[in-house]
């Protein structure tokens, strides 16, 4: 009993305990600070803050010393910057006329958990959600410095915020013509993002488009957001690779080309991901490179696509930017609900069944309205009732093969010489009890049964935005710990109970004592900085499996009386 055991908490310990902290990385070519992305030179000045009025760099070219990561010198003279605004069912944005570029998201369903209070704001201060570049043979277009016209289809105001009408931002600069339009997609965090480039356009030209470095934080812990920080790559004929930003280097731009559906950036909850339009090329290239640490991590990062233009001058995404909801996400397709993956390097084994749990958790909760916490309660009774047939059985065949082992352990003894004489008695002591040799791990299975879920809950707990901020009784948030330690205690103290009766009317074995005292310890130690909700299913588990556990041990004592 206790090798099963300890063999059941060893297998958690491996995965929710050492899985979070083995993250793969596939080797990649990387280019020294000096190499350009498109036409080369150093990163040296600093991003502009095209959401305030200040002074923003003149229209210029670069031209051969211009590269991904290098923006404009904020010189020359002063272009003030204006804002547009449009608004949907559940989110608002915030546009400059100066680069054309979002500045602000605002989520109207999700708070903020951290030190501010309002709704969610995805943008952080003083970065734009996107940049724009055009790349023209030697010459790279800085258009994040560019000041636009803005205008609506349907004649609204640029400063109005009447929702859903397109947001046109148009330039003129030298001898082309920009434009670059956002359609938003009504009760959704979509938005269609189509440009056009009309002049002299050298063949084999492209569009930038240059990502945030890291979307806002707004968790109640800060450093455990930053921890999930990644950059997300889709390349069209691979598996979908996620790349943290503690992975990325500060003297290294890492460039991957090739063909990509999407890339996106994402925090814990949150993600923005720009999808490549089907009528248009995919991205062709993607670059990542890490700026200042914080502490021991990676505070921010630079992201970029190219996509080449169309025959016409033309290029076109998607944007979403929003929360990772699974079914939002799935809908998009192209694969994009595992931009946030369960399960790590462990993902092809957790994420079946922790998909499975999730759908099973939000189906409960959308069909009864219940709270997560009861879901959570009520799920752990489910399997416990489902799984008790199966214990049941195995817990009596366990405690028919401690009724025959002392017969078992006189034949080993007695023909401790003849090995094959041996075997034939045993099989015949086993059929005389209708059992087999097998009998004896049928014991282990009801422990490792409920495993899989465990596991699946860990990660679902640890990503699963709607858990995010959910109370339940003196819990705030079942996706944090405890604040007063009182689920990891219970979960410990029902370990221990289950484990004291299970020793009642067993044979004496100072081993087992040890391990019932020992690793109810051991695991409310690993578990006590874990979600709440996770504790909460564990304990819930456990005690629901009491009554089985003192019945089981009533028949072990009426054996044992015999």
């Amino acid at each position: 009993m206790e090798k099963r055991l300890l063999l059941a908490v060893l297998l958690t310990v491996l995965v929710v305990v050492i899985t979070p902290k083995l993250l793969p990385r596939r080797p990649v070519a990387v280019l020294p600070d000096s190499t350009a992305l498109s036409t080369g030179g150093p990163d040296t000045t600093p991003r502009p803050q095209t959401n305030r009025a200040d002074t923003i760099a003149a229209p210029r070219r670069i031209g051969a010393g211009g590269s991904f990561f290098t923006l404009t010198d904020t010189a020359a003279f002063r272009i003030p910057a204006e804002t547009s605004s449009a608004a949907t069912t559940v989110a608002t944005y915030t546009f400059s006329n100066v680069g054309a570029t979002p500045v602000g998201v605002q989520l109207h369903q999700y708070r903020d958990l951290g030190p501010g209070d309002g709704p969610v704001q995805l943008v952080r201060p003083g970065v734009p959600l996107l940049a724009y570049r055009l790349v023209m043979g030697v010459d790279t277009v800085p258009l994040e410095s560019v000041r636009f016209t803005a205008n609506r289809s349907t004649g609204a105001p640029a400063t109005s915020a009447a929702g859903g009408a397109p947001l046109t931002f148009e330039a003129m600069l030298d001898s082309l013509t920009v434009a670059i339009t956002y359609d938003f997609v009504p009760n959704s965090y979509l938005v269609h993002v189509t440009g056009s480039v009309r002049g002299r356009v050298p063949p084999g030209s492209a569009v930038e488009v240059l990502m945030p470095r890291g979307l806002r934080s707004q968790e109640a812990d800060t450093a455990d957001d930053r921890t999930h920080r990644a950059f997300v790559l889709k390349p069209t004929d691979d598996d979908v690779e996620s790349i943290a930003f503690n992975k990325l280097d500060t003297a290294q731009v890492r460039v991957d080309t090739g063909s990509y559906s999407w890339m996106a950036t994402r925090n814990k909850y949150f993600i923005a991901v720009l999808l490549a339009h089907d009528a248009q090329p995919p991205f062709r290239m993607v670059g990542m490179r890490a700026w200042a640490p914080v502490g021991r991590q990676i505070g921010a990062a630079d992201g970029m696509v190219l996509q080449p233009l169309d025959r016409n001058g033309a290029f076109g995404f998607d944007l979403y930017a929003g929360p990772q909801e699974w079914r939002r996400l799935r809908a998009l397709g192209h694969e994009l609900e595992h931009a946030n993956p369960y399960g790590s390097f462990l993902r092809p084994i957790v994420e079946p069944f922790a998909n499975v749990v999730m759908r099973v958790l939000l189906w409960m909760h959308e069909r009864f309205s219940l709270n997560y916490g009861w879901v959570v309660v009520i799920f752990g009774v489910v399997i416990r009732l489902l799984l008790w047939p199966l214990n049941q059985k195995s817990m009596r065949a366990n405690i028919r093969m401690q009724q025959i082992q002392p017969e078992l352990q006189e034949i080993q003894r007695k023909y401790k010489k003849q090995p094959e004489k041996q075997q034939a008695e045993m099989m015949k002591l086993y059929q005389k009890h209708g059992m087999s040799p097998f009998s004896m791990f049928s014991g282990c299975l009801p422990m490792l049964l409920p495993m899989p879920i465990l596991f699946a809950l860990y990660f679902v707990f640890l990503n699963t935005i709607e858990f995010r901020g959910v109370p339940f009784l003196w819990m705030t948030d079942i996706s944090q710990r405890d604040p007063y330690w009182i689920t990891p205690i219970a979960m410990g103290l029902s370990m221990f109970v289950m484990s004291w009766i299970g020793l009642r009317a067993a044979p004496k074995n100072p081993q087992s004592r040890m391990m019932a005292y020992v690793m109810p310890v051991a695991m409310t130690a690993i578990f006590w900085r874990f979600a709440a909700g996770l504790n909460l299913y564990y304990a819930v588990q456990n005690i629901a499996a009491i009554p089985q556990q003192w019945i089981l041990a009533r028949e072990r004592q009426k054996v044992a009386s015999k």
